[in-house]
């Protein structure tokens, strides 16, 4: 059994069973390996965007022997890729808005998978903006908490049609907040003090307009954090 996070094994637990995958920007390789293992997958792509990046993955792909299941290949995003080659597709650890990027420049494709499975480091809002309003839905998303840090996961796939959410939720994962996750509360907590602790740092801080502006959004923005976090009860 390969040793897996619980954040990269709640990514593996959204591919469905039976289905084609492509890891994109795979690193080590330990999801696909652990989709394989666990008979999840039989037919997973792993990428990465350098020969050398890809080495770990090759080198344990060789080490689980599972060479005949597992298909490494270098390139850029989802040029890896041809389109309906997969059906589920994941892409983790990346910024959200790189992620989008690679989405939109190889849009074929993305429509053509099942689901994509998405997991931004940075500016989740900006991922789920781009994918509410260019068409894609988002069918699930999740909250883990590990090494002392929250990741967002998000689950969509392409429809066509335009979903706008309210802006907060953006920000904050709307289905999270319909269950009422457990993890929510915390996450809406840590962001309720991580803003608070710069609206502190700038009322030291000598006056301007943009300053001004910046202390009313914040004020806003944890006045909306503390709305959702009463809602969770």
């Amino acid at each position: 059994m390969i040793n897996i996070s619980e954040r990269l094994k709640k990514i593996a637990s959204y591919v469905d069973k039976g289905k084609k995958v492509a890891d994109i920007g795979t690193d080590h390789g330990i999801v696909p390996i652990f989709l394989v293992s666990e008979n999840i997958s039989d037919r997973v792509i792993a990428s990465d965007i350098s020969k050398k990046s890809l080495q770990k993955t090759v080198d344990m792909v060789r080490e689980y022997e599972l060479e005949d299941k597992i298909e490494t290949r270098v390139g850029n995003g989802l040029k890896v890729l041809k389109p309906g080659e997969v059906d589920n597709i994941i892409i983790a650890g990346m910024g959200g808005v790189l992620i989008w990027n690679l989405i939109e420049e190889d849009m074929e494709i993305s429509k053509k998978a099942e689901k994509i499975i998405l997991q931004p480091m940075q500016a989740p809002e900006y991922l789920r903006e781009h994918l509410c309003k260019k068409g894609f839905e988002i069918i699930d998303e999740s909250i883990i908490y590990e090494e002392e840090r929250f990741f967002e996961i998000i689950v969509a796939k392409y429809t066509g049609e335009i979903n706008p959410r309210e802006d907060i939720f953006y920000e904050i994962p709307l289905i999270c907040h319909r269950r009422k996750d457990e993890t929510l509360r915390d996450f809406l907590i840590n962001k309720i003090e991580y803003n608070k602790d710069i609206l502190d740092k700038l009322t030291k801080v000598e006056k301007n307009e943009r300053i001004k502006r910046r202390e009313e959004m914040l004020l806003k923005l944890i006045e909306e954090y503390e709305r959702l976090l009463w809602n969770t009860k």
